[in-house]
């Protein structure tokens, strides 16, 4: 039972982290840029260097729509849904290769009880090859999970994490949001969230969120001190 003393300590750390899934938690953005790569090819047309960076974060749908503009001469729909499969069949043939520090930092948070959502762009589908390989390790993690297929809105607008906040219950500030893209990032601080970028890709600083090299060595003590700081880079009140 909480005591009315206890509701008055100040959190020591996050309420709940939610993740970004793609260049985040797993190295699967070159599996888009690949995917995206050869529907452009067999259409005539190349994905170049900046357009490859403008992909990283995107909806689906806006990644299907970056395709038409190279030259796909298909619908929106059918470019999706190629785009998708690619990417599927990629996951179960060659897994999901972990960022640097993210699956031991996802246990560790884990085993502490930390509460943890999945807000991505990925389409449930691709999120559930996900979801199957966590699995085989023990329940899953997420207490709550968001698909860019389940959003009116994709990032960078704030839906997507507002969505999440809502499910778990709590206040955009009093969590943290771990993203790798500036699109990602410019979604979870436009839902009012303390922001971690960690690029998988170079892309710059964000406005209000803070940036850090890796997540290599983290601990969910290093989480609380990184929700501070990123409070403090969103103008809110650092707390002990």
């Amino acid at each position: 039972m909480t005591s009315a003393t206890d509701a008055l300590k100040p959190r020591q750390g996050p309420a709940a982290v939610l993740w970004d899934m793609d260049g985040t938690l797993v190295d699967t953005e070159p599996y888009w840029i690949e995917a995206c790569q050869e529907l452009v090819r067999a259409h005539g047309g190349e994905l170049g260097v900046d357009e490859e960076t403008a992909l990283v974060g995107l909806s689906l749908i806006d990644t299907a729509r970056v395709v038409i503009g190279l030259g796909v001469g298909l619908p929106e729909e059918r470019v999706m849904r190629e785009i998708s499969t690619a990417v599927q069949q990629r996951l179960t043939s060659h897994g999901t290769p972990w960022r640097p520090g993210a699956q031991s930092l996802l246990s560790e948070l884990g085993a502490a009880g930390t509460p943890m959502a999945l807000v991505s762009m990925s389409s449930r589908a691709i999120i559930d090859v996900f979801l199957a390989s966590l699995a085989v390790q023990g329940p899953s993690p997420f207490r709550a999970v968001v698909a860019g297929d389940q959003v009116r809105h994709g990032k960078p607008h704030p839906e997507a994490y507002l969505t999440a906040v809502d499910a778990l219950g709590l206040r955009p500030e009093d969590c943290l949001a771990v993203e790798d893209s500036p699109t990602g990032a410019h979604s979870a601080v436009a839902a009012g969230l303390p922001t971690l970028l960690v690029p998988s890709a170079p892309g710059g600083a964000v406005p209000g969120a803070l940036l850090t090299e890796t997540l290599a060595g983290t601990t969910p003590h290093g989480i609380a001190q990184l929700w501070r700081q990123a409070r403090a880079a969103r103008g809110l009140s650092t707390l002990p």
